[in-house]
């Protein structure tokens, strides 16, 4: 099971990818295109040419997790732009895959206990 947690660091990676990659070819895009080391622990987001599908790669110590969610309808609205990838918090990584915009200004679904 792959769990998000607010320390992680997220990157989106801005580029649509051929959905027909695996683990080995997001790992090798990491590397070569996002300038980010596949090991780090680092959570990797990917969308489809066709946007109607979203990948996510990371690390866990052991080996690679690879995670696909499909849309059965319509496209993942809201994508960033510029560069080669964009960072995301955890709140926002999870708005994203549920096919809603990370962009709008909502409470972060944490809060630090004093």
């Amino acid at each position: 099971m792959i769990q998000i947690t607010p320390q992680m660091r997220i990157l989106v990676a801005v580029e649509a990818v051929d959905g027909r990659k695996g683990m080995d070819s997001l790992a090798q895009l990491c590397r070569e295109k996002l300038n980010a080391d596949p090991f780090s622990g680092c959570l990797f987001l990917f969308r489809s040419r066709s946007a109607s599908s979203l990948k996510i790669l990371v690390y866990d110590g052991q080996g690679f997790w690879l995670a696909q969610k499909r849309l059965s309808k319509g496209r993942f609205p809201w994508w960033p732009e510029g560069g080669a990838a964009q960072p995301l918090q955890a709140h926002q990584a999870q708005l994203l895959m549920a096919a809603g915009n990370p962009a709008t200004c909502a409470a972060p679904v944490w809060k630090k206990v004093s």
